[in-house]
């Protein structure tokens, strides 16, 4: 057999034929060059890279000058893990032929490889030059474009390349992680669904599917993706890390630690596994376990933003202001957090400077009930002379409006006025050196509006029993509100007759505002437009009942008795241990003794309100 009969073989898809007609013809003529190279080819095709390599090499020994035969040994020495020698195999091949649109593509992926990101880009541009309908450089190029942190533009890329080449599935799978990078879930698993659909053994592209589903709260669907990429690919630390977050999510906690142990196993130096299984262990009351597992993570990865700001979650919890304050910045680079750190064009503040004469913007830069708790310094700002401008969400403003010597409240994305210090709301205690000794007016340091709240009286009728507010559920959307907030069903089959309930929560569900009706339990709902109106209901009662949500500091912020109900583990700003709170001098704290067990918190409610009611 001929060699062009080998050809016309390999050009039929007939690979297995075609590399044994081109041994025969190796047979007959050890240095045919067209048949070894037609063997590395092969070779490639079939993902077997060293002997590819092999037979590339004993091709370019016979002639040296064929830029394809280069552009492919460089491909084989890639995948070995041979990124130099790739680079130079690519660099010969341009040199042969300065248009060679797969050697540019292909140099710059091993530049990327290399931490040479702008080089990369550059020659994925010249491949793109040389031939702009070349799909793989325009992957090549969204690849590089991430690596710079230019996510826009990679989406742009990678679009072009699904454009040119619709069944893509490494394009498809890359689009979905920069979409799911950018917080559009929903658009991201679109993607990633076409990946494996395209491509059912791509592992990476079930990985990122899972992580698109796990921030969808799909969390029994990502398991299943994560399991589905450890069959093809068992060896992927990252995916056994990830699938512990999916278990954790679905309160299987045993077995989210062993993934976790898992994934350490296979890669030690994975500081974001150490990070996770230091959360987790946090979270089943293991401190000095979660303390351990985090200063690992640093040792690996010392500016792991994780680890740090998980350390400062622990020292403040625990009462050590001084280092958690400090650990607590790190929260700005914490990529699961989402949160803005703006450039003002003005310093920050953070204590040191002087500010009489000067104006200051506070902003709020977590939720609402971090800004209320927060918002307390805003007189201590004032007072050291300067002119304080309040930027918080829209439904805060009429609230916090009513601080003493606070200028102005803006809501966030209206346009600013000008000033000349910044600082965010949950970095004022480090700046004033907040200690559990120095924490400003725990007593309460917000007012209803009296005309607002005399409307709420009437609303709710003659008061012939104790009234008292309801909040038994967060945000959704918080990482931890499966484990801090509670069913009505459950709160309400505990609570005592001989007293008046009313619902403080804005947003409930169909089921349980007709369980409230069903319980002649006060609801408000459209009505609370905006805190302002809630805390003027929260004022017209006796006491509040609440789950660590943004009410009970509302409640606190006002004064107005709070019973807060705790998980086991609780948010940092609770502490342990302690029935009071040092920030709301009016909280009363329930605590789980168990994970996930709420039921001797609720006998304790039962108990304290039949005591209020006797």
């Amino acid at each position: 057999m001929q060699f062009q009969d080998a050809l016309a073989l390999y050009k039929q898809g007939r690979f297995d034929e075609a590399d044994a007609a081109c041994a025969g013809v190796l047979e007959r003529d050890p240095k045919h060059f067209d048949a070894l190279h037609l063997r590395g080819v092969i070779a490639l095709h079939n993902k077997s890279h060293a002997t590819a390599a092999e037979f590339l090499r004993g091709a370019l020994a016979v002639s040296d000058m064929n830029a394809a035969a280069r552009n492919n040994l460089g491909m084989a020495e890639q995948q070995l893990g041979n990124t130099a020698a790739a680079l130079a195999s690519y660099e010969r091949a341009i040199a042969l032929k300065p248009d060679f649109a797969a050697a540019l593509s292909n140099r710059g992926n091993a530049l990327r490889s290399l931490g040479r990101n702008d080089e990369a880009l550059a020659s994925c541009d010249a491949a793109l030059s040389a031939r702009p309908d070349y799909a793989d450089a325009w992957y090549s190029r969204g690849l590089a474009l991430r690596a710079l942190a230019r996510p826009h533009e990679a989406q742009i890329s990678f679009a072009k390349a699904i454009a040119l080449r619709p069944d893509y599935a490494d394009a498809h799978n890359a689009l979905g992680l920069v979409l799911e990078e950018a917080g559009q879930s929903e658009a991201a698993l679109t993607q990633l669904d076409k990946a494996v659909a395209l491509q059912p053994g791509l592992a990476e592209a079930w990985n990122n599917r899972g992580n698109a589903l796990q921030s969808l709260r799909r969390m029994q669907d990502a398991l299943a993706s994560y399991d589905r990429s450890i069959t093809l690919d068992a060896g992927n630390a990252q995916t056994w890390n990830n699938r512990g977050g999916a278990l954790d999510a679905l309160g299987r906690s045993d077995e989210a630690l062993a993934s976790y142990d898992h994934a350490l196993a296979l890669d030690s130096g994975l500081a974001g596994g150490w990070s996770n299984r230091g959360t987790l262990l946090a979270t089943l009351g293991r401190r000095s376990d979660a303390r351990a597992s985090f200063e690992r993570a640093l040792a690996v990865d010392p500016h792991s933003a994780d680890a740090n700001w998980n350390l400062s979650l622990l020292d403040l919890q625990e009462g050590d202001f001084a280092r958690g304050w400090a650990r607590h910045e790190w929260r700005w680079k914490v990529p699961s957090l989402k949160l803005m750190n703006r450039d003002f064009g003005t310093p920050g503040w953070l204590g040191r400077e002087p500010l009489a004469g000067k104006t200051i913007l506070l902003h709020a830069d977590q939720g609402f009930g971090d800004a209320i708790q927060f918002s307390r310094y805003a007189p201590l700002v004032a007072a050291k002379g300067a002119r304080v401008i309040l930027e918080v969400r829209a439904p805060l403003v009429r609230l916090l409006a009513r601080l003493p010597d606070v200028a102005e409240v803006v809501k966030f994305h209206d346009p600013l006025p000008a000033f000349d210090f910044h600082c965010a709301l949950a970095s004022l205690p480090l700046a004033f050196g907040t200690d559990l000794t120095s924490i400003p007016a725990p007593g309460g340091y917000l007012q209803a509006d009296t005309a607002e709240t005399a409307r709420r009286r009437v609303a709710l009728g003659e008061a012939k029993r104790p009234r008292v507010g309801l909040a038994w559920s967060g945000n959704p959307h918080h990482a931890n509100d499966r484990r801090r907030s509670i069913g009505l069903t459950q709160l309400l089959a505990t609570l005592p007759d001989g007293f008046d309930y009313v619902v403080l929560q804005k947003d409930l569900s169909a089921a349980d505002r007709a369980l409230a009706a069903s319980r002649g339990i006060a609801v408000f709902g459209t009505e609370l437009e905006d805190f302002a109106d809630t805390a003027a209901l929260c004022s017209a009662l006796d006491l509040v009942i609440s789950v660590d949500t943004s009410i009970a500091h509302l409640a606190g912020a006002l004064g107005k008795p709070v019973w807060v109900l705790l998980p086991f583990n609780p948010d940092w700003r609770w502490m342990l241990g302690r029935t009071d709170s040092p920030w709301y001098t009016s909280a009363w704290l329930f605590r789980q003794h168990a994970p996930d067990d709420w039921s001797r918190v609720l006998d304790a409610v039962k108990a304290g309100l039949l005591s209020r009611r006797a």
